[in-house]
């Protein structure tokens, strides 16, 4: 008789027993093939990546199938990695759910399998998008299933390329004290503010700092309960920080749009596609520049779900075309002078972004001057002017670091951004959930084929002393020579 009904989740031990399983049948992760190295009587790593969030750890995990040795150190507590517990304010993704995000091709390592596992098909199907902390949760168990290699609670202090013997150098603060690592390559998988940090506009500095937060600031939102809250921007964070305020007790809110409507289609979506997400990578510069370009100026919408939840409330205004002209600080509150008239606030949230700008992280000062940068480069087309993109690194097929000056900062090409910031050069293969796994693939494929080549020499010594023999000499009986055989058989025949 069928039985059409559903069968129970077979919980999360039966899927990791599926992982393991498929990793032993395509005989992952690959054998170790990177030669062991020491310096100064220091071991090196082979690579080291910087950040255990979604990027760092489907970049580990793409390495460690190829056979290369990778570690990650992260200065987050084990399981806040990346903003989804921490700064993250939204109730869901925005990526649609069945989006296989850093699986790297494996069905059972998807968030649907994950979930699946747990709650069964008939919730899945009913699940509309994925919440936010659910999702850090299926990166946990990520980690944990793959035994990916993550040192937590481990700050860079320093990252120094070292040209003249071929390692980076990261000075590390721990929870032991200072500590030094060397490496053969180094992964910057920091973030959307890793390569530089989040924008403020200077009118910002007209105010006491106790007043004013950035979308991504760790902000106590409890604290503003009964005040009047300006939101600058419409994007998600700005609706995400807008939401988060209301639900907190804010007096009011007040978001501050300078456009007059907000937009309403998601351009980068329907870009998408496997053509473009491998093809990218291979257009020529200005056709690059054109289409990201284009993404920047068209603007991403806030997600549907994200508006509501802040318009559900009566004491949110949406000021649409409403051009900030400034702010001043009259000793007990913000007055801000827009195009629209003047409003009365306690407290502003800045939803205004991030900016690509080596020079504000101390961790990369050692190199930071030699960076080339597209604008260093690349003449823009009149009309197209675009800082993000201008600041955007100019990087090479595996995400590594170009010197402004070939030569003035030898080692510079054994650091890869792989981050949101690679996108010009890249297409967006190393900061969102619907390509990470092309971009990761394409970092161990280059990474991997710079460690073959760098050791070639060694690895060609190898292969002359290899001497395990599949054949041994006694599967066979030599034939005598022909001459020599027909005289052994006339003698045989004579009387």
């Amino acid at each position: 008789m069928n039985d059409d009904r559903q069968l129970p989740p077979a919980g999360l031990a039966a899927l990791e027993a599926r992982v393991r399983q498929d990793l032993a049948w395509l005989d992952l992760p690959a054998k170790d093939w990177v030669p062991e190295t020491a310096l100064e009587g220091e071991p090196v790593l082979p690579v080291a990546i910087i950040g255990g969030g979604m990027s760092g750890l489907a970049a580990c995990a793409a390495l460690r199938f190829m056979g290369v040795p990778a570690e990650i150190f992260d200065q987050s507590p084990a399981g806040f990695e990346g903003p989804w517990a921490t700064t993250a304010r939204m109730e869901t993704l925005r990526s649609p759910k069945q989006l296989t995000g850093p699986a790297l091709g494996k069905p059972a390592l998807t968030f649907r399998a994950w979930f699946e596992s747990q709650f069964g098909l008939e919730a899945w199907e009913a699940l509309d998008k994925i919440p936010r902390l659910q999702w850090m949760d299926y990166l946990r168990w990520y980690r944990q299933v793959l035994a990916l290699p993550v040192h937590n609670g481990h700050k860079v202090l320093a990252v120094r390329p070292r040209g003249a013997d071929g390692v980076v150098q990261l000075d590390l603060e721990t929870p032991d004290g200072a500590r030094k690592v060397l490496a053969r390559h180094v992964v910057l998988a920091t973030g959307r503010d890793g390569l530089g940090g989040a924008y403020v506009p200077e009118m910002a500095r007209s105010l006491p700092r106790d007043r004013w937060a950035h979308s991504s600031d760790s902000t106590d939102y409890a604290q503003l309960a009964g005040k009047r809250i300006g939101v600058v921007g419409a994007g998600a964070s700005a609706m995400d920080s807008a939401a988060t305020a209301l639900e907190s007790g804010a007096a009011s809110v007040d978001l501050l749009i300078r456009r007059s409507d907000i937009p309403r289609v998601n351009k980068g979506k329907g870009a998408g596609s496997p053509g473009l997400t491998h093809g990218h990578l291979h257009l020529p510069d200005d056709w690059k520049w054109k289409i990201r370009h284009y993404i920047n100026v068209q603007q991403v919408p806030p997600p549907r779900g994200s508006t509501l939840r802040v318009s559900r409330h009566a004491n949110a205004r949406f000021n649409l075309g409403c051009a900030i002209e400034r702010m001043e600080w009259t000793g007990d509150e913000i007055c801000v002078h827009t195009s629209k008239g003047v409003f009365h606030l306690d407290f502003v949230v800045f939803s205004t972004g991030f900016r690509i700008d080596w020079n504000a992280r101390s961790e990369f000062a050692p190199f930071a001057a030699h960076v080339r940068n597209w604008g260093d480069r690349f003449r823009h087309p009149e009309g197209e002017d675009d800082q993000e993109l201008s600041d955007s690194p100019d990087l090479g097929p595996a995400f590594e670091l170009q010197p402004k000056i070939p030569g003035a900062c030898p080692g510079l090409e054994r650091i890869h951004a792989f981050s949101y910031p690679a996108a010009l050069t890249h297409g967006t293969v190393s900061g969102d959930i619907p390509a990470i796994s092309v971009g990761a693939e394409r970092l161990a494929q280059g990474i991997s084929s710079r460690l073959y080549a760098e050791d070639v020499q060694w690895h060609f010594e190898k292969l002359q002393a290899f001497s395990d023999p599949e054949v041994f000499g006694d599967e066979w009986t030599p034939a005598e020579p022909p001459g020599q055989t027909a005289a052994l058989l006339d003698k045989a025949d004579a009387p």
